[in-house]
């Protein structure tokens, strides 16, 4: 057995290693020969031979592990004060993008602490900590944080409003998706790109429309509705205020409570006629809005993702296929309340008491 240096051992593994050469030096000096010994720490005559000159050159400190020569190390205190400038991002040193490569966490290295890292070595300390290669998420510079923060003083107060009154909290949400399906990862053979053929043409596409309902102490539900759009002539390309009335109402019906809608901006939802219809029915229905440039908090859209991650790579054949596909990943989401409230989770809002 050939131990490399350092070889990227644990401690305990380092200390197993230099049990077994102590256990060496004993049978050194009660005369034992290299072949007798090898066969008996099943290491091979080679690492004997070697262990005995050291062994005959230092005594017992010649045969002890000299730990991990030649790799730098940083401290738990450059550790602490490296992720620190991390997260500050690359454009507060100097890069033009916010970009973490390896290449430049080494050169950051360098610049704080003076020590040597490989890119390799970069990546297991990166890795070792904590750290991992993901894509980054984008937030529409438009967005007021502060404007976010009042409108979640404004939530939780329309929450414990609700929670006196019994109420549901329900989050609404919109997508749609076409026949060519989102990209997703999967195995293939080294230096062959696995391929799925997709339909290229025709204007059709799924539209959809869900609800996401919380209330303490109930199990949380998924309501949702879909419309198939065939590129027709006439035919409506998404949900009508109709529509979203129809939903509004059929939630009320399966909730059996009043409820507390949280939705976004969309211009149906603000059309002169869904505001007479709110007002006529607000004695059950209370309506808040999202803020704008803020779907990260809206935890219907986890759901959208958790559907598109379903269906992801599907060469559908017709519209007909996609939508089968499409409720079947939304049925399958209805009876597991656990992914619904791993959604409100994500958006780091939580459900006061």
């Amino acid at each position: 057995m050939r131990y490399a240096q350092g070889g990227g051992l644990t401690d305990a593994k380092r200390a197993a290693r230099e049990r077994i050469r102590l256990e060496a030096v004993g049978r050194f000096e009660s005369g034992a020969k290299n072949r007798e010994i090898a066969a008996a720490l099943r290491v091979s005559e080679r690492s004997v031979e070697r262990w005995r000159r050291h062994w005959r050159e230092r005594g017992e400190e010649g045969v002890r592990s000299k730990g991990s020569p030649g790799r730098p190390r940083l401290s738990a205190d450059q550790i602490a004060k490296l992720e620190r400038e991390l997260e500050r991002g690359p454009l507060a040193h100097g890069w033009a993008d916010r970009r973490w490569t390896l290449a430049r966490v080494k050169t950051l290295i360098g610049r704080l602490f003076h020590v040597g890292y490989t890119v390799e070595g970069t990546w297991r300390l990166l890795k070792r900590h904590g750290w991992s290669w993901q894509q980054l998420a984008r937030r529409a510079i438009e967005r007021d944080d502060g404007a976010v923060e009042l409108w979640k003083k404004e939530v939780a107060a329309g929450e414990s409003t609700a929670a006196a009154r019994g109420a549901w909290i329900v989050c609404e949400g919109e997508a749609g998706q076409s026949l060519r399906p989102p990209r997703a990862r999967s195995w293939g053979r080294i230096g062959q790109t696995p391929v799925v053929r997709v339909r290229g043409r025709g204007s059709g596409r799924v539209s959809m429309a869900g609800m996401v309902c919380f209330r303490r102490g109930d199990r949380s539900r998924l309501i949702y509705s879909f419309r198939v759009h065939r590129g027709r002539k006439g035919e409506p390309k998404g949900f009508t205020r109709q529509d979203y009335r129809d939903l509004i109402v059929r939630a009320r019906d399966q909730l059996k409570g009043p409820i507390v809608l949280v939705w976004d901006n969309l211009r149906t939802h603000l059309m002169p006629q869904m505001k007479d219809f709110i007002a006529a029915n607000e004695d059950w229905l209370t309506v808040l809005h999202f803020p704008s440039y803020a779907p990260d908090l809206n935890p219907q859209e986890g759901i959208w993702s958790l559907v598109k991650r379903a269906i992801g790579n599907l060469a559908a054949a017709n519209l007909d296929q996609l939508a089968a596909a499409v409720k079947r990943s939304l049925k399958k989401t209805q009876y597991r309340p656990h992914l619904i409230d791993g959604c409100l989770i994500g958006t780091g809002l939580t459900l006061t008491s």
